[in-house]
């Protein structure tokens, strides 16, 4: 999986966690663990990102930016590579209900942020094809 799509998933299944619980949803123990992973590790490399992830959804986020924050800092971080591969993995078996509506947002986001870079315009695809449970985003492969 290429860190942009990890990145974008990952951050969508924060949001998506938050907005669950603010409706009296209870999320999968897995899930609420890898989330809690996922951004104490990113706080010890981007705590600003962190700050406007854990903002959202009442406050808005730039999403575009956000993933290529997180996707920069998971290049750099196997550590962070991993718990976002982990959370994938993790929301691939236990889907949120509203990480669909989310992931397409992200992905509008991303394009807006895309100045048709061929990349881009591949992971906003496989975006929307995993939260339509359309492929299994560990079988693909992008080559840049």
């Amino acid at each position: 999986m290429d860190p942009l799509t990890g990145a974008a998933i990952a951050v969508g299944s924060i949001i998506a966690t938050k907005a669950l619980e603010k409706t009296g949803e209870k999320v999968g123990e897995k899930v609420w663990e890898q989330t809690g992973k996922f951004l104490t590790s990113l706080k010890q490399v981007s705590p600003d990102t962190v700050t406007a992830i854990e903002k959202a959804p009442e406050q808005p986020l730039d999403y575009g930016q956000a993933i290529l924050e997180v996707e920069s800092v998971a290049k750099t971080s196997p550590e962070l590579s991993q718990i976002i591969t982990d959370l994938v993995d993790i929301v691939e078996s236990e889907p949120l209900p509203n990480l669909k509506d989310i992931l397409n947002n992200i992905a509008k986001g991303l394009q807006s942020q895309s100045s048709g870079q061929k990349t881009h315009i591949k992971t906003i695809e496989k975006i929307v094809n995993f939260s339509q449970r359309d492929i299994n985003i560990n079988e693909q492969n992008i080559t840049m």
